[in-house]
């Protein structure tokens, strides 16, 4: 089953990942690991929220608000797309990323399609 990994911290948490000097080499070994064992589909890092464009559509309105689309302190700074067999094993998965003694990850079943 694929699973969405959203990670998502504050401003604290970012600065604080961007001080650790091992945080990249970290996630780059976190996702070789995952690529050895063939979990591994897909990963990303977001840029800041106010680069965001939140788009929404009210009948054949289309309307357009720069930045994130809720106003709060935590965000989401990147995503991680795994196959795992089941939640046991991707809630391991989330628990060994670098991210998570920073931030939250939220962990989350694609739909069938």
């Amino acid at each position: 089953m694929r699973y969405l990994l959203l990670l998502c911290g504050d401003d604290e948490a970012h600065t604080a990942m961007e001080a650790d000097g091992a945080f990249l080499a970290s996630c780059h070994a976190w996702g070789e690991e995952l690529r050895r064992r063939g979990a591994l589909v897909a990963v990303e890092g977001l840029r800041s929220p106010g680069d965001a464009t939140t788009v929404r559509g009210r009948g054949d309105e289309v309307l357009l608000t720069d930045g994130p689309f809720a106003d709060t302190k935590e965000f989401v700074g990147g995503f991680v797309l795994v196959e795992c067999a089941d939640l046991d094993e991707v809630t391991e998965v989330a628990s060994e990323h670098p991210a998570a003694r920073y931030g939250a990850i939220e962990v989350r079943p694609l739909l069938p399609t």
